[in-house]
Formats: C-alpha cells, sequence, structure tokens
C-alpha cells in the first residue's frame, strides 16, 4: 500500500503532467455542471476562426473525465490575433443523459489580441443557463 506521502507525490505529478500537455498549446476549455458540481465529460467542442464574414472550422475535440479540453488549437497551425469561437455542443450531451435542454449549443465567440498568451474559457453549464468567462 502506498504511503499518503506517495499518492500526495503522485497526484502532483499527474497535475503537472496535465499542465506541462497544455503550456505548448494556446487554448484550453473545461466544462463545470452547475447542477451536479462536477466536470462534464463526452462534450464535443469545436474550434472556428472568422475568415471575413465566415466562421471556419479548426478542430474538435471532446471534454475528458475531468471535464477539459487541454489542447484545443490545432497543433500544425500557428495561434494568430482576430476573431474566434468555440461551440460547446451541449444538446447531445444532454441528450445522452436523457435530460432536456434549452441551448442545443453554445458558441462562445472571443477575441485573441496576443497570441502569446494562453487563452482558458470554462463554462459553467445548466440544462437552462449558462455562464462563461475568460480563465487562466
Amino acid at each position: 500500500m502506498k504511503s499518503l506521502k506517495q499518492l500526495t507525490a503522485a497526484l502532483a505529478l499527474a497535475g503537472l503532467s496535465t499542465v506541462a500537455m497544455a503550456v505548448g498549446n494556446p487554448l484550453s476549455v473545461h466544462i463545470l455542471s452547475l447542477q451536479t458540481g462536477t466536470p462534464v465529460s463526452g462534450v464535443t467542442v469545436t474550434l472556428e476562426q472568422k475568415e471575413g464574414d465566415k466562421w471556419q472550422e479548426l478542430n474538435h475535440a471532446e471534454t475528458n473525465a475531468q471535464g477539459r479540453v487541454t489542447e484545443l488549437f490545432p497543433a500544425d497551425k500557428t495561434f494568430k490575433t482576430g476573431d474566434y469561437r468555440v461551440v460547446f455542443k451541449t444538446g447531445a450531451y444532454y441528450q445522452s443523459i436523457k435530460q432536456d435542454t434549452f441551448f442545443p449549443e453554445i458558441p462562445v465567440p472571443f477575441r485573441v489580441q496576443n497570441a502569446g498568451q494562453h487563452y482558458h474559457i470554462p463554462l459553467l453549464l445548466s440544462p437552462y443557463g449558462y455562464s462563461t468567462y475568460r480563465g487562466n
């Protein structure tokens, strides 16, 4: 059986590996349920960039067991200033848990003014409302 000190060290390393994984990627998202107070896994999130008056999909991913996508920006592209949006596909998630929702998807547009910074977009989710902000 592992000691408390060994377990604490292992958890710290696990957290560091998640942080280390995301260090090179400029964009991450996180979803927490306001209804249950737990992370929301299995939600597809798309990233789009505005080009002229149209949105161009750059990438999509699914939230993990911690409700996170730690590397949403595609590794083969250059992060530039401009207008982007993430779209949380919440309708499919709520359908999978057999619960009604008012918002089948939640688009969150945002502006990148400094491409050298990391952008984190958390979503606090309930079936009939949501809140988002720029995290870190």
